[in-house]
């Protein structure tokens, strides 16, 4: 079979499973958070936590609970790493450094799952499922929760601005949808052979006929909700390239479709919440456009015509898992990076230089194609009311959307939520390269003119840009160990994850004290093929305008070499 049919034929299978499973799991996730009723577990939480669930708030107070449930949880997951050793099931293991341990729990609650860590030997068997694996699920759903105040925004005519209750969405998101989905999901993966396990690990003897340890942990479990949360940090070191976490192409195809689920999905929700399903519809067309487009680049890349000559001698699989091939490697790339899962069965350092610029420019856009859970529609739907804007500039109406005008404050919170990660990735990368002691920049060869150099500086390129998403993928090449790396891609993960929630959340208090305007002739259509197109165009753009230059310094000038 050759790499073009194994490729359509696993791209057709996931469409066709997401396109039976969008229409139930769209409709489903919006009667979870429509409904009046509450669970009796439920309620009991609320109760224990002496929440009341029938108190709306407004954006302030939303924004509030937010920041104060994600400082609480940066640090007690600090709190544990650093005594860990005193804790049951640690092993030999001592206690975390105090820069890693910030840098992962920083990563953790942002839903980034950065790790500059080897999992097997620094995270214990109980820090790894009651610390990071619980980050994993609230993590996710506070994204969700995120999505749901803006949709209420535009669904509401509130004089207070009230969007919702975040305790109540961020139960409701946990228990009803990620806790339920990942259990069948891990049940799924166990079948596969991937392990769960509180044994620490076992002895085995190599092919050199050393003794060697393979660490074991409670990996299915955590890989299910590292997936369909778009979480993205492995249990293990190797993360989805290793045999224990994805065993098999099936489960290979089962991890993809959990990456994906969620957030094509929640266009679906979008649009029965707001009440014309045509609208969500038009996302998902444009996400369905920027995904397919840099799948195609990705495997070009990889498996073109110097490609295919390249795997014949084994060149082109450097890096790559021969149990999933070039096909299962870039479809995994880019959906990982096309939402901020991170994860990964391949080394991205080893792709080609277009191949690794695609899925670098994959979070460039900005991870809306379709992007993580919560985070990607809330992206899009921002880049909406930019496209919005643009177009009612050129026809010279006042720009309205879904019922809303888009007045200067509305435009301001929405150019802001964009304008947040192209600034972290740019002032970071522009920092480090001038601290290139503290980088690979200059290449394997320590010359600053050697070719390594140019690669060198896409690996620091695509770790800002992979912190500052909150993706937490990396080029495996660059050393971040340092305690600049550490500091530095913590701050872009806390401003990557909080500025653009806190914007979003303004802009949903803000629409959502409007009155809703009727549509007029002169209304433009944000439904249909022309605004796919506009919408598209603007977030390409938005994109080529900010990030071309460092594009043309890495990835494109490595390509033409």
């Amino acid at each position: 079979m050759t790499p073009a049919l194994a490729a359509g034929l696993q791209v057709a299978f996931v469409l066709a499973v997401l396109a039976v499973a969008y229409v139930p799991v769209g409709d489903y996730m919006a009667r979870v958070y429509e409904s009046r009723r509450h669970l009796r577990v439920e309620s009991v939480l609320y109760r224990l936590c002496r929440i009341n669930p029938h108190t709306e708030q407004t954006w302030y107070g939303y924004a509030g609970s937010v920041l104060g449930f994600s400082a609480a949880s940066v640090l007690f997951l600090y709190a544990l790493q650093r005594i860990q050793g005193v804790l049951p099931l640690s092993g030999d293991l001592s206690g975390v450094s105090p820069a890693v341990a910030f840098n992962t729990a920083v990563s953790f609650v942002t839903n980034t799952n950065w790790q500059s860590y080897a999992p097997e030997t620094t995270m214990s068997n109980l820090t790894q499922p009651v610390g990071l694996a619980v980050q994993n699920f609230v993590s996710a759903a506070v994204g969700m929760a995120v999505v749901v105040a803006l949709i209420r925004g535009f669904v509401r005519v509130s004089r207070g601005g009230e969007i919702g209750n975040f305790w109540v969405d961020l139960t409701r998101g946990s228990l009803r949808i990620l806790l339920p989905f990942s259990f069948v999901i891990a049940l799924i993966l166990l079948s596969q052979g991937v392990i769960q396990s509180f044994d620490p690990g076992f002895a085995s003897t190599g092919l050199d006929g050393n003794s060697v340890t393979n660490a074991l942990a409670p990996v299915a479990s955590q890989e299910a909700i590292k997936e369909l949360g778009t979480n993205g940090g492995g249990i293990l070191a190797a993360n989805s390239a290793h045999p224990f976490e994805n065993p098999t192409p099936i489960s290979n195809i089962v991890e993809i479709l959990a990456i994906l689920l969620i957030p094509v999905s929640l266009t679906r929700t979008f649009g029965s919440m707001v009440g014309d399903r045509k609208q969500g519809l038009t996302l998902l067309a444009v996400m369905g456009i920027l995904w397919g487009s840099l799948l195609a680049v990705t495997l070009a890349a990889e498996s073109g015509r110097r490609g295919v000559a390249a795997t014949a001698a084994g060149a082109m699989m450097e890096g790559k898992e021969v149990r999933f091939g070039i096909p299962g490697t870039a479809l995994f790339a880019v959906s990982t990076t096309g939402t901020s899962t991170g994860a990964v069965n391949s080394a991205h350092d080893s792709l080609s230089p277009l191949g690794g610029g695609a899925v670098l420019l994959n979070m460039l856009l900005g991870e809306i194609a379709p992007g993580g859970v919560g985070t990607g529609l809330y992206g899009i739907l921002v880049l909406a009311l930019i496209a919005v804007f643009v177009g009612g500039l050129l026809v010279g109406r006042t720009p309205e959307y879904l019922g809303k005008k888009l007045r200067q404050r509305e435009i301001t919170l929405a150019a802001l939520s964009v304008l947040v990660m192209p600034a972290l990735v740019l002032i970071g990368t522009g920092i480090t390269v001038i601290l290139s002691s503290t980088t690979s920049y200059q290449g394997n060869s320590g010359d600053p003119g050697s070719p390594g150099s140019i690669h060198g500086f896409s690996e620091v390129l695509y770790a800002f840009a992979s912190a500052s998403n909150n993706n937490g993928s990396a080029f495996g090449g660059l050393t971040v160990t340092s305690d600049w790396f550490q500091t530095a891609l913590g701050l872009c993960m806390l401003f990557g994850r909080f500025l653009p929630i806190i914007f979003v959340l303004a802009l949903a208090g803000s629409l959502a004290s409007q009155k809703k305007t009727a549509a007029g002739a002169g209304t433009l259509p944000t439904a249909g093929p022309m605004f796919t197109g506009l919408l598209t165009g603007t977030v390409v753009l938005v994109a080529a305008l900010t990030f071309f230059p460092a594009l043309a310094l890495g990835p494109i000038a490595e390509a033409l070499q």
